[in-house]
């Protein structure tokens, strides 16, 4: 299926800096919960992740991260996600996080 310019323009991919990082043992597939820093625009979001085969949470802290902020909340058991983190999935289902090449300002948009 091909999207058009239009369907694109309405995912809103925006940088952000992980701010804490925390085990989430209620998860069904080990996960982390986030709290990332998307600028004084967005502000603060939490989110689910699981990322925990290839990263460490405190290689996690300070790191740079792209993800859709623009998605509706989902209820994941007693924790709410406020947006959802982007990565590359390989075969045993490790994710590889997307992230810009430099540090740049929180909240800007992939586009």
């Amino acid at each position: 299926m091909e999207l058009t310019w239009q369907d694109f323009e309405k995912v809103e991919m925006r940088v952000g800096t992980i701010l804490e990082v925390n085990d989430f043992p209620e998860a069904r597939k080990p996960a982390y919960q986030l709290t990332v820093d998307f600028g004084p625009t967005i502000g603060i979001r939490k989110t689910s992740a699981q990322i925990t085969k290839r990263y460490q949470k405190e290689d996690l802290v300070g790191r740079q991260i792209v993800a859709v902020v623009n998605f509706p909340k989902k209820q994941i058991g007693k924790f709410m996600s406020e947006c959802l983190v982007l990565g590359a999935v390989g075969e045993e289902g490790d994710v590889i996080l997307l992230t810009p090449d430099f540090e740049i300002e929180n909240g800007l948009r992939i586009g």
